[in-house]
């Protein structure tokens, strides 16, 4: 039996690894020491296992590592390293090309190294597969051989988990593409889709969360027209929503490490090429200017109720780029604080589903505890992130604190402005 390892055990590296360690045996490789220790311990930061689950996980046999040696007996590598982007918003492949090093060091004859992090089409084999030549001194389709199957992990969501959303899978050579076909078929449940090529696969990915970051852009688009008009945008999309083939979209922030980063990939690769992708690239400024937008409209509806915007006081209810997740990754509530505290406001923020340290380390922001078990009171609100704890409070909690309402996510009744 293939023994497999998963490289980087984050939010798609750590449920792979506990749903193949049901039929394999599996190391779960990260280069952060504290990161192995807590699952060995049985905690998971992100949320997406539970303990029970991940103990489950190690009496089945998965072993968690940071050392090297432990990789040398694996055949199979999964690599599953974020692929972030740089502050021009070009690729930064740094993390893929240093896992790619990690597997070139223990990698073998006959071995299969798999890629599941999100790269415009080219990147497996122009980029990864040298390194792998470079350091292991073994030939591609020769000696060892590659696949891509794009990593389709939606962060908080406990419905569409890695076993029930299915696999779009690719090898570099007819028999590996049926190999690690097989070898994902026989842990999703939902079924695999072999494409004819890594490249193809490669594309498919990259073209998901393009797709929809530019139909989301459209729906930005038209809350600020409507909102101009005086017109209820949430009514208009109900209204618009009656006709069977309408994509029922709502406004909002486009953050996190999929939705917010992925076009960029594509779009670096088409102007390489010469060409220029004028509508995914208006859709990012679109999606990248709302942050600004909602806070320039708190700050005008401060202003409309009398309120000196220097020194304000402004609570920003949610951190994380989505609701019920702890992650923070590229979360666009960044841009609406940052844009109040331009205007000299003071500025608390909540999140209960958010570590504190994790805020300070990656944000230098000091987290609050739950403000509605104290009397302070705030200038304005601004409900950022669509949290159960947020949806289950009352107006009157809201209205408790302040006058002004900002209602981003479309969850308080009768709120002073809502996107």
């Amino acid at each position: 039996m293939d023994k497999i390892a998963i490289i980087g055990l984050g939010y798609v590296g750590l449920p792979l690894a506990v749903e193949f360690a049901k039929k394999y045996p599996v190391v779960g490789f990260d280069i952060f020491q504290a990161r192995i220790d807590e699952l060995k311990n049985g905690y998971d930061r992100t949320l997406e296992l539970t303990t029970e689950e991940l103990q489950e996980s190690i009496n089945q046999g998965i072993h968690f590592s940071t050392n090297l040696d432990d990789l040398r007996s694996c055949t199979i590598f999964i690599v599953t390293v974020p692929t972030p982007i740089d502050a021009s918003n070009r690729p930064d492949l740094t993390p893929l090309v240093k896992a790619s090093e990690t597997v070139g060091k223990v990698l073998k004859k006959n071995d299969i190294v798999i890629y599941e992090s999100t790269v415009y089409p080219g990147v497996t084999e122009e980029v990864c597969v040298p390194v792998l030549e470079r350091i292991s001194g073994l030939s591609f389709n020769k000696d060892f051989f590659a696949g891509y199957s794009p990593e389709r992990i939606n962060p908080g969501d406990k419905k569409h988990t890695v076993k029930n959303i299915l696999k779009v899978t690719s090898g570099s050579t007819p028999e590996v593409a049926n190999k690690v076909d097989t070898l994902y078929r026989s842990i999703i449940q939902a079924g695999t889709h072999k494409a004819s090529s890594i490249k193809v696969a490669e594309a498919s990915k990259v073209i998901e969360n393009t797709q929809r970051d530019v139909n989301i852009a459209l729906i930005n688009e038209l809350a600020l027209i409507f909102n101009t008009m005086g017109i209820d945008t949430g009514e208009v999309i109900e209204a618009a929503a009656t006709k069977w083939n309408f994509i029922k979209l709502k406004p909002g922030l486009v953050g996190g490490h999929c939705i917010g980063v992925d076009p960029y990939y594509l779009t670096y690769k088409a102007e390489e090429l010469g060409y220029k992708p004028n509508l995914i690239l208006g859709a990012r400024q679109i999606n990248n200017g709302m942050g600004k937008y909602i806070a320039d409209k708190t700050i005008k509806l401060m202003i409309e109720h009398d309120t000196k915007i220097k020194d304000a006081n402004v609570l920003v209810m949610g951190l994380t780029f989505k609701e019920n997740c702890p992650d923070i990754r590229n979360t666009k509530v960044i841009d609406i604080i940052e844009e109040l505290q331009s205007f000299k406001c003071h500025v608390d923020i909540y999140d209960p589903w958010v570590d504190k340290a994790e805020a300070k380390l990656h944000y230098g922001f000091e987290l609050i505890g739950n403000p509605f078990e104290y009397d302070k009171k705030y200038d304005a609100i601004v409900v950022a992130v669509g949290h159960e704890q947020f949806v289950s409070l009352s107006s009157e909690n809201y209205t408790k604190l302040s006058r002004v309402i900002i209602d981003v996510k479309g969850i308080v009744k009768n709120p002073t402005w809502r996107l």
